[in-house]
């Protein structure tokens, strides 16, 4: 049988190393063993959220870390902004409406990302803001807002919160928590973080401590306050993902091995690259801009004249290509191409190649090889660097 070539924004596939991690004997979570493996993985996560703050562990999905950074920051009634440029930004405007927020929402057309004029011209006739809430990586454009330019214009503009779902591309994307003036920082462990599905890891500011330390509304599971508590014993306040920890321990050697984490960046830049270029080589549309471009998911515009859904299952059934569709109304527009954590130029060019094969199936007419070669072309150009 062959195997299924995960191509998706997520889950993504695992490395044997991570694999094998998750597999060991299973322990008590208030041992000295565990104590020993959370404080040193935590700590080891610290340069992937560019932090010196602590990193919690969850022991959920992304989407209960993100819950988890709004309950814990603001009340209901209170004042939020929430960025949204995509169905990812739209759950955080979900969240923060199931809560009683009263929420402003600033909202960009899908494939276009927000910029600092944007944001800086949305807050204008706005005060008493109590958090900007923000998508770094959008998932179902493979949109990466500048989230450097906006935290400054947050810090420039309010006293506000500045909370920043990076669920799709933290551990393939530059983060720098402390000096962009980002306050909670959040991901997930499915995706460029190599692991499967269960862990969710966040960050907080000393100056959004302060906030949780005085919002009347915590919650319970989520509450944030107790897990800096137990993280200070180098425990969880409930029992832990305990293998997805192993594995986070595995993830950190992966990323030491490939020469740092600024390697592994550089590794996602030029996957990004290499995909975009094979796709223009082939006359086959982008949804997005070069310029705000993700390096973790790629959005592909439907090639003329295919019906997508078919396409796709062609690719899965005859390839075992394994790419995604498109989400809310881009739904039969667009495919998404994952290229984040286990995944390697080498892997590009196998997608890329049954690609085109599936294009030649459907009639779709293009130069034969003209994907695999402008791809071949990005990352051979870096070999010689």
């Amino acid at each position: 049988m062959n195997p299924n070539i995960l191509r998706h924004p997520g889950p993504t596939p695992i490395p044997k190393k991570v694999e094998l991690a998750m597999a060991q004997d299973m322990i008590s979570h208030r041992t000295e063993e565990f104590v020993k493996l959370y404080q040193e993985t935590t700590h080891r996560v610290k340069p992937i959220f560019g932090t010196k703050q602590d990193i919690l562990l969850l022991p959920s999905g992304g989407t209960a870390a993100l819950e988890a950074a709004a309950v814990n920051t603001v009340s209901p009634g209170e004042e939020v902004v929430v960025i949204t440029v995509g169905a990812f930004g739209d759950y955080f405007v979900s969240i923060c409406e199931k809560y009683g927020f009263h929420v402003h929402k600033l909202a960009k057309n899908w494939g276009e990302a927000c910029t600092e004029e944007d944001l800086t011209e949305f807050l204008k006739p706005l005060s008493n803001i109590k958090a900007v809430f923000a998508t770094y990586n959008e998932t179902s454009t493979g949109i990466l807002n500048p989230i450097n330019q906006l935290g400054k214009v947050v810090r420039t503009h309010t006293e506000a919160l500045f909370i920043v779902d990076g669920v799709s591309c933290i551990g393939g994307a530059p983060a720098e928590m402390d000096e962009w003036g980002i306050d909670i920082l959040v991901t997930g462990s499915q995706k460029a973080m190599m692991l499967p599905p269960g862990l969710s890891l966040l960050s907080v500011s000393e100056r959004a401590w302060k906030v949780i330390e005085a919002n009347p509304t915590p919650a319970y599971y989520l509450n944030l306050l107790s897990y800096r508590e137990w993280a200070s014993k180098g425990m969880t306040p409930n029992t832990p993902a305990i293998s997805l920890i192993m594995g986070l321990s595995a993830v950190c050697d992966l990323i030491e091995e490939e020469g740092g984490f600024v390697k592994t960046i550089e590794r996602h830049e030029v996957m990004k690259s290499m995909v975009r270029e094979a796709m223009k080589a082939l006359s086959i549309g982008l949804l997005t801009s070069d310029e705000f471009a993700s390096p973790t998911i790629t959005a592909i515009r439907t090639p003329e004249g295919l019906e997508l859904p078919s396409f796709l299952e062609h690719l899965k059934k005859k390839y075992h290509l394994d790419l995604a569709g498109g989400l809310g109304h881009l739904q039969g527009k667009i495919f998404r191409f994952g290229h984040m954590g286990y995944c390697f130029p080498s892997d590009i060019l196998e997608a890329v190649s049954l690609i085109e094969a599936g294009l030649q199936d459907f009639s779709y007419l293009f130069e034969h090889g003209a994907g695999v070669r402008a791809a071949q072309k990005v990352f051979l150009s870096t070999l010689s660097k």
